[in-house]
């Protein structure tokens, strides 16, 4: 007897669209920047991965249901890693269960958004100075090597834009010698590259802006001003915010509040195993 149709299911064919450097980024943010090593990757890291891709570019939208079987039709694999894939990315706020409906792809929310960069940016700043401190000609010479290829990607697109911008951001942190705050900035990429896309899609003159401030904050490094260096990279990530902000105010969030909601396991959401 043939399934009946569920609603509000995506068309998971883009699970199989050829990765460009917007996905290849996401996929870097969900592996925690250990992209040489992706093919020794756990099967679940590399489907929550390509997951990621997809939702970040708004491919899958918000409000659709994730189906284990279906996803693991079209990929070829089967459902436990799914499963776990799926974990994942609820880890990474991407996704979310809920009872009776099962793993649901999160919208934009502005209460997340806010959370995330007033977080972001205390623990930006600080490893910014520390890096601007301990390790200035290797910034600068980062800086002369990233800010033309950030340059060329802002006459491209948005996306290319956005591409160009996380990983200068992620280079910048692998400068820093503190671990446990290169580990907490990494494992909040994937979400800040989720708002700065949509940002800069919904608000693409916000890139020149954007530029600017990265070309101010090239000639404080270059100066060694500290001082006026977290004073710019401060401003930089309160308009990154902003207009973040303006995005999702374009674009209604659909999601219902975590809070309000008790999220289920998937075993009790009709989620079966293998």
């Amino acid at each position: 007897m043939a399934r009946l149709k569920t609603q509000n299911l995506p068309d998971l064919s883009a699970l199989l669209t050829p990765k460009n450097p917007l996905m290849l980024a996401v996929e870097r943010a969900v592996l925690r920047g250990q992209d040489s090593a992706y093919a020794s990757t756990p099967m679940a890291d590399q489907i929550a991965a390509r997951l990621a891709g997809v939702i970040t570019l708004d491919l899958l939208k918000s409000g659709q249901r994730l189906l284990e079987k279906d996803i693991s039709e079209v990929l070829h694999v089967s459902r436990a890693p799914v499963r776990e894939a799926l974990r994942i990315l609820e880890r990474d706020h991407l996704v979310e269960f809920q009872a009776r409906r099962g793993a649901i792809v999160t919208a934009p929310d502005e209460h997340e958004l806010r959370d995330i960069f007033r977080v972001r940016s205390v623990l930006y700043l600080t490893m910014l100075e520390q890096v601007a401190s301990e390790s200035p000609t290797e910034l600068e010479a980062l800086f002369s090597e990233r800010l033309p290829r950030l340059a060329k990607a802002a006459a491209e697109s948005p996306d290319a834009y956005a591409v160009e911008s996380f990983l200068l951001n992620f280079a910048m942190v692998d400068l820093c010698g503190n671990w446990l705050l290169v580990d907490i900035l990494q494992s909040i990429s994937l979400r800040t590259l989720r708002y700065l896309r949509l940002s800069l899609v919904a608000t693409p003159h916000s890139i020149r802006t954007s530029l600017k401030r990265w070309h101010e904050l090239q000639t404080a490094v270059v100066n060694r001003d500290h001082e006026q260096l977290l004073s710019l990279a401060a401003l930089r990530l309160d308009e990154a915010r902003d207009a973040a902000v303006q995005a999702i105010a374009v674009k209604p969030s659909t999601r219902r509040n975590p809070r309000a909601e008790k999220t289920t396991r998937p075993e009790a959401s009709g989620l079966s195993a293998d």
